[in-house]
C-alpha cells in the first residue's frame, strides 16, 4: 500500500496541501551552495564546527532506505487507538510506543540543547525513512525491537568493508559490522553516540527510546539549529549523505507537521520501496561499480526475514565522501590526503588543566604528517574523549571530528569540565586511516577559591546562653571572578594561632539540636556566597574565632564575642536631692 501511496503523490503531488509542503521542501534543498558535501558547512579554521560526512562517521554509513513519499491525505478524523484501523491508515500513523519515544526524546533535548529546536517530526521522518517505523511498530512495551532490525553485513560485496567494530555485540557479526535498530546505527558510530532514552542504564541501538534519543543528539551536534533551512539540511544530510534522502526526509518532515495520529504498535506497515531496490520509489538506482562501492550502511529486513539485501547502489545526485577510506579507491586513482598521512603529531598542545564546571583555557592541536614530515591538508581528525569523566566538548559531545588546515592541523573544540575530578584521555585518530592515534592526558581539578571576604562589617557578639542576631556570610573569588560551588569548611577554633577545635564558647547546633563546632560538606552557591547557620553561645563568656577555610587554600578568621549586657550606675532620685538641698540651707 505504502508503494501505491508514494506513485498517487508523484502523479498528482500538486494538487495537494502536503504535497504543496514536500515540492518547497525539496525545492528549497536545491538552494545554491549547498551540496551533499556539505560545501555550505563551516570548515579549515572554523573546522571546529564542521561535520565528517564519511560513510564510517554517518550513523547509518550512509546505506540505502526507504523511498516512499507520504500519502496525499492524512485520514479525518484521525483515527485513536480505540478506534478500527482502516485501510491506508497505518502508512500515515505512527506507531504508540515509536511515537512517544519521538516526542520523550525532543522534549529531553528541548531542555539540554534549547539552542538545536529539534521537533519531535524530524525525528519521525528520519525512522520513517530508516526503518518504516520500527519495522511497523514492531516493539516491546520498552521500546526494544521484537526482532532485530539488521541491515546486511558490510563485508565489501556490494558495501563498503567495515570490519568488526563491537565484537558482535550489536549487530551478532564478529567478523563485519552492520547496521542496528530502527535508527540504522552501525556499531562504531554507536559506540560514542548512544544515549539511555528510557532511563534504565543501558544504551541499545535496537530500543527506540535510546535510539531515537541518540538519534536527536547526533542532529543536534555542532551547535546546529533546526530550526533554519541550513542547519537542518545540514543535520539531514550528516546522518546520510544523499540528496535524494536528503527530499525524502523533508517531504514526511512537512507531512507530519501538517498532522498524524498513533496507530497501535505493531500495526504499521513497512514501505515497498528502497533506494537500492530498483522498485518505484522516487529514486532509480545505478548499478554501483564493482570498483568503487558504495559507502557502507544497511537497512532493515521484514520481518522473519523475508526481504533480500540486493547489492548496494549509489542514488543519482549522491556525492560521494570527499576522503573515502583507501579501500574504496578504484585501481589507478590518485591517492586522496587520508592515503598519504603516516602518523599525528602533537602541535603544541599546552597542559589541559581546568575546574570542574570550567572550560579548558588551553585547545588540542594535532598535526598530520607524510612519512617525510610534510604536513597534510584536508584530512579528517577524530577527537574521543576517554575514560571516567563527564567531560565534553563545546555542544556536549564526546567526539568531535575536525578537518585539517593548510598546514595540516586539527584544533579540537574548546573542552569543558564536568564535575567528576581525576584524569581522562583525548585520543586523536585520522578518520578513514588505520594508523596509530594520538593520546593527549587531562586533568579536571575541585573547584577552589583564593579569597574569602565577610559580606558585613557587623560585629558580631552575644550574651552567655545567647544567640547571635547576625549569621556569618562571607564571598569567595578566585582570580577576581566568582568562585561558585566550591567546597568550604568553618570550625570554631580555640584562637587565631591555635587551630584547635574549641571545647566552649559558641557553637552551631546540628539536625538534632545537639552542640558542633565544626561544618564540613559546605558549598558556596552559584554567585560564591557562602551562608552559615545560626550560631549560639554557652556561659563561656570572651573572644573567640570562627576559621573558614575553602578548597584552594582561601581562608578567613571571624571575631565572635560573647559578654554580658552592660549596665549603667543608677541615677541619683529627685526626692533624694531635694531633702539633702534643704537640710543644708539655714534656717529662717
Amino acid at each position: 500500500m505504502a508503494a501505491q501511496f508514494g506513485r498517487r503523490l508523484r502523479k498528482g503531488a500538486a494538487t495537494t496541501a502536503v504535497a504543496a509542503a514536500a515540492v518547497a521542501a525539496l525545492s528549497a534543498s536545491q538552494a545554491p551552495g549547498v551540496t551533499a558535501e556539505g560545501q555550505d558547512r563551516p570548515t579549515a579554521t572554523g573546522a571546529e564546527t564542521a561535520p565528517d560526512a564519511a560513510a564510517g562517521d554517518s550513523p547509518t554509513a550512509n546505506g540505502p532506505y526507504y523511498t516512499d513519499l507520504p500519502p496525499l491525505n492524512s485520514p479525518s478524523p484521525s483515527p485513536t487507538l480505540d478506534t478500527p484501523v482502516m485501510p491506508g491508515t497505518s502508512e500515515a500513523g505512527i506507531p504508540a510506543t515509536v511515537l512517544d519515544a519521538y516526542k520523550k526524546a525532543a522534549a529531553e533535548l528541548r531542555s539540554s540543547k534549547p539552542g538545536c529546536n529539534l521537533p519531535w517530526e524530524l525525528l519521525a521522518a528520519i525512522g520513517k525513512v530508516e526503518s518504516g517505523q520500527a519495522s511497523g511498530g514492531r516493539v516491546r512495551a520498552d521500546g526494544t525491537t521484537i526482532t532485530p532490525i539488521l541491515g546486511p553485513q558490510l563485508d565489501g560485496n556490494g558495501f563498503a568493508l567495515i570490519k568488526d567494530t563491537d565484537d558482535g555485540a550489536y549487530d551478532g557479526n564478529s567478523t563485519y559490522d552492520q547496521a542496528v535498530g530502527p535508527m540504522q546505527f552501525i556499531p562504531s558510530t554507536w559506540a560514542w553516540a548512544g544515549r539511555d532514552g528510557n532511563g534504565d542504564g543501558t544504551e541499545d541501538p535496537n530500543n527506540i527510546y535510546d535510539a531515537a534519543f541518540a538519534a536527536g543528539h547526533y542532529l543536534c551536534r555542532y551547535g546546529w539549529d533546526l530550526s533554519t533551512d541550513g542547519d537542518r539540511e545540514r543535520a539531514i544530510l550528516s546522518y546520510n549523505n544523499s540528496r535524494d534522502y536528503l527530499n525524502t526526509v523533508l517531504s514526511w518532515l512537512e507531512y507530519y507537521r501538517e498532522g498524524t495520529h498513533e496507530i497501535p504498535d505493531g500495526t504499521g506497515s513497512l514501505p515497498g520501496d528502497r533506494s537500492d531496490n530498483g522498485g518505484s520509489g522516487s529514486v532509480s538506482p545505478t548499478p554501483t561499480p564493482p570498483a568503487s562501492p558504495t559507502p557502507p550502511g544497511s537497512k532493515p529486513q521484514k520481518p522473519g526475514g523475508g526481504a533480500s539485501n540486493p547489492p548496494s547502489t549509489r542514488p543519482p545526485g549522491t556525492t560521494p565522501p570527499s576522503t573515502p577510506p583507501p579501500s574504496t579507491t578504484p585501481p589507478g586513482t590518485p591517492q586522496t590526503p587520508t592515503d598519504t598521512v603516516a602518523r599525528l603529531e602533537d602541535a603544541g598542545t599546552a597542559a589541559l588543566t581546568a575546574q570542574a564546571g570550567d572550560a579548558f583555557t588551553k585547545k588540542i592541536s594535532t598535526r598530520a604528517e607524510t612519512r617525510s614530515g610534510e604536513a597534510v591538508a584536508k584530512v579528517r581528525v577524530r577527537f574521543t574523549i576517554i575514560g571516567d569523566t563527564d567531560a565534553t566538548f563545546t555542544g556536549g559531545e564526546s567526539v568531535a571530528t575536525v578537518v585539517t588546515n593548510s598546514s595540516g592541523t586539527a584544533v579540537a573544540p574548546a573542552l569543558r569540565a564536568g564535575e567528576k575530578t581525576g584524569g581522562f584521555t583525548v585520543r586523536a585518530t585520522v578518520v578513514g586511516r588505520t594508523i596509530g592515534g594520538l593520546d593527549y592526558k587531562a586533568t579536571v581539578t575541585e573547584r577552589a577559591a583564593d579569597t574569602l571576604t565577610r559580606t558585613s562589617d557587623t560585629a558580631l557578639t552575644c550574651v552567655p546562653g545567647g544567640e547571635f542576631a547576625d549569621q556569618v556570610e562571607v564571598k569567595a573569588m578566585y582570580k577576581g571572578a566568582v568562585a561558585d560551588k566550591v567546597a568550604a569548611t568553618a570550625t570554631l577554633i580555640k584562637s587565631a594561632i591555635d587551630p584547635t577545635e574549641n571545647d566552649k564558647g559558641p557553637y552551631f547546633k546540628d539536625a538534632d539540636g545537639k552542640t558542633v563546632r565544626t561544618l564540613t560538606g559546605l558549598r558556596t552557591d552559584e554567585n560564591g556566597l557562602l551562608k552559615l547557620p545560626k550560631l549560639y553561645a554557652d556561659d563561656t563568656a570572651g573572644t573567640y574565632v570562627l576559621h573558614i577555610t575553602t578548597a584552594g587554600g582561601a581562608s578567613i578568621n571571624v571575631q565572635l564575642t560573647v559578654e554580658a549586657a552592660a549596665t549603667s550606675s543608677p541615677s541619683p532620685s529627685p526626692s533624694t536631692s531635694a531633702t539633702e538641698s534643704a537640710s543644708a540651707s539655714p534656717s529662717a
